[in-house]
């Protein structure tokens, strides 16, 4: 694929990548010796701002290639090989860049860091019905270079700085996806090369 710059691709080595650009999302397979699409195009939702360098308070989506590691939603698993977390609203993602919880996710009473600077997973609604983390800002974090960047249900406009899917569409990617493929989402403001 053209789109991955050759360093991070050696990397990451993906045999599985996500495509998104500000409007439309595509999965490909690589089949050993090429790119194969394998579902989309899909219509797609990123942040409000766009696409580019993320941090806190902006709702930009990150530009790059992130691996895809885990999923979690309010719901149950609909048949992702992801580990797969079912939320409630004891789960929280932690965006209080003072919180060594940062970026992370977190389950339990309140009270370890600043509940305003985070979200409530399991109340967040019809966004969360299933979502995928995208490994943007994880390893090593960065306070304040951003967090929270899910792949998740689309609530019909831009995102804080997520990817947004249809619910169905979502689910279709959620089921392609194979941790042993070591997939990632490659993100940019630029029409897809592959």
């Amino acid at each position: 694929m053209a789109g991955l710059r050759r360093p991070i691709r050696d990397q990451l080595n993906p045999r599985q990548v996500l495509t998104v650009t500000a409007h439309s999302a595509s999965a490909w397979d690589h089949d050993g010796d090429r790119w194969v699409r394998a579902l989309g195009p899909y219509p797609a939702e990123v942040g409000a701002q766009g696409i580019g360098v993320a941090r806190e308070g902006l709702s930009l989506t990150p530009a790059g290639i992130w691996p895809l590691t885990e999923a979690f939603g309010i719901e149950p698993n609909p048949g992702t090989r992801l580990p797969y977390r079912q939320v409630t609203t004891s789960d929280w993602w932690v965006s209080d860049v003072h919180s060594p919880l940062y970026n992370t996710h977190y389950r339990g009473t309140p009270g370890q860091f600043d509940e305003a600077a985070g979200e409530n997973l399991g109340a967040a609604g019809p966004a969360y019905a299933h979502a995928v983390v995208i490994d943007y800002n994880r390893s090593p974090v960065v306070p304040g270079a951003g967090s929270a960047f899910f792949l998740h249900v689309t609530t019909g406009g831009p995102t804080a700085g997520c990817v947004a899917l249809a619910q169905n569409d979502l689910i279709a990617v959620l089921r392609w996806l194979d941790p042993a493929r070591k997939p990632v989402i490659a993100i940019t403001d630029q029409p897809s090369a592959c």
